[in-house]
C-alpha cells in the first residue's frame, strides 16, 4: 500500500498546501493546476475509492473560489460534500488526501473538527444556503460585516424544500450572501422536477444569454454616472427575461440577483466574476455549469450514476476491479428491487417511491419494468412520506424506500400524515446501522429508536434475504398499517435466495437454537454474527440458545415470557443505537414484568461514530462475531466466580 505522501503531485500542484499559496499564482496558471489536482483525484480515488464525477466536476471552481475568497476568514459552506475533495487538497489535507475515507483518516465530507476551511459539517443535501445565511446575519455588523458568506450548491440539492426556505429567508434579510449552483446534471440519479426543467431552460437559451452580457457590459460603462443605473439595469434585465425566457425570473422573485449561466470550467472567467461579485450588495445566485467527471473521459461519457462514486477501478480503462470467482450473496437493495417488482406483478396497487435513491435502493428495476408506478421525488424526503400518505388514502399500498438516516428528515411527516391517521404505508429503510466509508452523517443508527415510540407503527428487520422477501409481502398484505422494514447497507448470506413468498405473523420471532447457559436476541442482521459464534460455543462445550426476533414493535412476549422464565442472563443484539432502541425495549419489557434476569446489549453506544469500514465500526462499537463470544466468555466467568464465592 503506498504510503499517504507518495502520490505524483504536479509542478504547481506540490508547492500548494494552503490557499494563500493558490493566491502566489497568476491568472493564467490555474488551468493547468486545475489539470494537475484532477489528476490527482483521479490516481487516488481509483485506488481508493470515493466520491468521483461530481468533484472532478468542480475542479476550477473550487480552486477561483479560494483564489478570489480569503478563506477560512470567508466562510464556503459546501452542501452534500460530494464535490468537497479538490476543497480538502487546497486547505491542508492534500498529503492526507490518501487516507479518505479510511479509519482515522480524512472524512469523506466537510467536518468542522477536521479543518477550520471546514466551516459547516455536512453529509445530507441542501443544508448550505441556510447554514450560509445564519452566519451570515450572525455577522452582519460589527468587526466582521465585511466578511463573504458563499454556499455552494448542485443542481439536484436545489430540489429540496430547505434549500427553497433558505432562499426565501436570504431575499427577505438582504443579506450579503453569494450562492453559487454547480449544475452539473448529477445528482446519484437524475434530477428530476419543475425546477430541473427551468435550469435546463437557464443554461440552454443562447439568446437570452447573448442579451443579457451585453447590457451588463453597458451598464459597466455607465454605472459610475449614477446611483440608479443598477435599478433601470434590473427593470430592463427583467423585461428581457420575460420575453426571452418565460419563467426566467423565478430566482428575482426571491429577490436574488442572478448571474449567469457561466462556463464553470473557465478558471480566469470564474475569477473574474466572483471577484465582481464581492463588491455587490445583497442576495446574489451565480448559476455555473459544469460537466461530470470532468477531465476523465469514462466518467464524462458513462453513466452519471455508476461515477458517482464508481469504486476501486483501472484508471487507465475506467473498469471496475472487482473480485470474482465465487458465487456470493445479493446486496439487501437488489433483493429489494427483485422482490418488489415480483410482489406488484400480484398486486396491482403497489407503488415504488423514493427520494433521488432511485439506483442506491434498486428501485430502478421498477421504474425500467413499472415506469407508470415507480416515482422519484427528488431530494425531498418530506414530500416522499406525504405523497406516500396521499397514495395510502386511495388505497395503493406504496413502498417508500428511504436511506435511514435521510429518512429523520422526514420524522415529522411519518408521525402526523402516515402514523396518525394508520395508513398502510411501506417504510423500507435502506442503510440501516453502521454504513461504513460515509461516516457519521450517513450511519442509520437510531430508526429503531425513533420508529418504535409511535402509535400504529410495525417496526422488523430482517435476519437474512428471505426474511426480506417475507417481511415485504406481509407488509403489503390488507390493512397492516404503517409498516417499516430495516435492513443493511452491503451483502446478505443467501446465495439462493429466490425463496418461496411467506407471510411472518405480524410480532412473531423464532428460536434458532435452544441451550441452557445463555439466551442471545437479535433483530436483524446482527443475527448472522451471532450464528458465526455459535461454532465457536458449539467448539467449546457452550449451550447458548439464538432467537431471531424479527419485530421490535410489537415484541414476541410469549416468546420473551419463555425466555426469561429460562435463563438469568440474557444478551441483546442489534445494529443500531442502544439508547431507546431493541435492547431498551427489551428492559422495558423486564421491568414491566418484574423479572430479575440480567440483561446485556450490544449495539452503537451513544456517540457519533466515525467512518471505517464496516467491520472496523463493528468492531469498535463490540458487537461483531469476536464481541458477542467475548460477551458470552465474560458472563460465564463472572457467573462461575459468584457460584464459587
Amino acid at each position: 500500500m503506498k504510503k499517504a505522501n507518495t502520490y505524483f503531485q504536479g509542478e504547481l500542484l506540490k508547492n500548494i498546501n494552503y490557499p494563500e499559496d493558490l493566491k502566489k499564482l497568476k491568472p493564467n496558471q490555474l488551468s493547468q493546476l486545475s489539470k494537475e489536482i484532477r489528476q490527482y483525484i483521479i490516481d487516488i480515488v481509483s485506488e481508493k475509492g470515493g466520491h468521483f464525477g461530481a468533484s472532478l466536476g468542480v475542479v476550477e471552481l473550487s480552486i477561483a473560489l479560494h483564489y478570489v475568497f480569503n478563506t477560512p476568514y470567508d466562510q464556503l459552506v459546501w452542501d452534500v460534500g460530494h464535490q468537497a475533495y479538490v476543497h480538502k487538497i487546497l486547505t491542508g489535507r492534500k498529503n492526507q488526501f490518501p487516507t479518505n475515507r479510511i479509519k482515522n483518516g480524512l472524512s469523506g465530507f466537510p467536518k468542522r473538527s477536521e479543518s477550520v476551511y471546514d466551516t459547516f459539517g455536512v453529509g445530507h443535501a441542501s443544508t448550505s444556503i441556510s447554514a450560509a445565511l445564519g452566519m451570515a446575519i450572525a455577522n452582519k455588523n460589527g468587526s466582521h460585516k465585511n466578511k463573504q458568506h458563499i454556499a455552494v450548491i448542485g443542481d439536484g440539492s436545489m430540489t429540496a424544500g430547505l434549500a427553497f426556505e433558505g432562499l426565501n429567508h436570504a431575499g427577505a434579510e438582504k443579506t450579503d450572501l453569494i450562492v453559487v449552483l454547480n449544475d452539473n446534471c448529477m445528482s446519484i440519479d437524475p434530477a428530476v422536477g419543475a425546477l430541473k426543467e427551468y435550469l435546463t431552460d437557464i443554461s440552454t437559451s443562447k439568446t437570452y444569454n447573448r442579451a443579457k452580457n451585453k447590457i451588463w457590459k453597458v451598464l459597466g460603462r455607465i454605472s459610475r454616472f449614477g446611483p440608479n443605473a443598477q435599478a433601470v439595469a434590473k427593470k430592463v434585465e427583467g423585461a428581457i427575461k420575460s420575453t426571452l425566457l418565460g419563467e426566467s425570473n423565478y430566482f428575482e422573485s426571491l429577490n436574488f440577483r442572478y448571474f449567469g449561466p457561466i462556463d464553470g470550467h473557465n478558471c480566469k472567467n470564474l475569477v473574474s466574476v466572483l471577484n465582481d461579485l464581492k463588491n455587490i450588495p445583497g442576495p446574489k445566485i451565480l448559476h455555473c455549469i459544469t460537466k461530470k467527471g470532468k477531465g476523465y473521459s469514462p466518467a464524462e461519457k458513462g453513466n452519471s450514476t455508476v461515477w458517482h462514486a464508481p469504486g476501486i477501478f483501472d484508471k487507465n480503462t475506467g473498469k471496475s476491479i472487482k473480485s470474482g470467482g465465487v458465487k456470493s450473496p445479493p446486496k439487501y437493495q437488489d433483493v429489494f428491487g427483485e422482490t418488489i417488482i415480483e410482489l406488484a406483478k400480484k398486486n396491482k396497487n403497489i407503488v415504488g417511491i423514493t427520494p433521488a435513491m432511485l439506483t442506491g435502493s434498486s428501485l430502478n428495476k421498477m421504474m425500467n419494468e413499472m415506469p407508470e408506478r415507480t416515482f422519484d421525488v427528488g431530494i425531498a424526503e418530506q414530500h416522499a412520506v406525504t405523497f406516500s400518505a396521499g397514495l395510502a388514502t386511495q388505497g395503493k399500498v406504496p413502498f417508500c424506500n428511504i436511506y435511514s438516516s435521510f429518512m429523520q428528515r422526514a420524522y415529522d411527516q411519518v408521525i402526523h400524515d402516515v402514523a396518525l391517521q394508520n395508513l398502510n404505508v411501506v417504510f423500507c429503510l435502506d442503510r440501516g446501522g453502521l454504513v461504513g466509508a460515509d461516516g457519521a452523517t450517513h450511519h442509520g443508527a437510531y430508526d429503531i429508536a425513533y420508529f418504535r415510540c409511535i402509535p400504529n407503527m410495525i417496526v422488523s428487520a430482517p435476519m437474512n434475504e428471505s426474511e426480506l422477501r417475507n417481511l415485504m409481502f406481509t407488509a403489503q398484505l390488507p390493512n397492516q398499517g404503517p409498516f417499516s422494514i430495516r435492513y443493511p447497507r452491503g451483502s446478505g448470506v443467501m446465495t439462493e435466495w429466490k425463496t418461496p413468498l411467506e407471510e411472518i405473523p405480524i410480532g412473531v420471532g423464532r428460536k434458532l437454537r435452544d441451550g441452557d447457559n445463555i439466551a442471545i436476541l437479535s433483530i436483524g442482521h446482527p443475527g448472522n454474527f451471532v450464528l458465526k459464534a455459535q461454532e465457536h460455543f458449539i467448539k467449546e462445550g457452550l449451550s447458548i440458545a439464538h432467537y431471531d426476533m424479527r419485530f421490535v414493535k410489537p415484541l414476541d412476549e410469549k416468546l420473551l415470557h419463555n425466555v426469561f422464565k429460562k435463563f438469568s442472563n440474557i444478551i441483546t443484539l442489534e445494529d443500531g443505537c442502544l439508547l431507546g432502541g431493541f435492547g431498551s425495549a427489551i428492559l422495558e419489557f423486564v421491568s414491566t414484568n418484574n423479572y430479575s434476569a440480567s440483561v446485556t446489549r450490544l449495539g452503537i453506544p451513544d456517540k457519533f461514530i466515525h467512518h471505517g469500514t464496516q467491520d472496523e465500526l463493528h468492531r469498535e462499537c463490540n458487537y461483531d462475531t469476536k464481541s458477542v463470544i467475548k460477551t458470552v466468555h465474560k458472563i460465564l466467568e463472572k457467573k462461575l466466580v459468584s457460584q464459587i464465592g
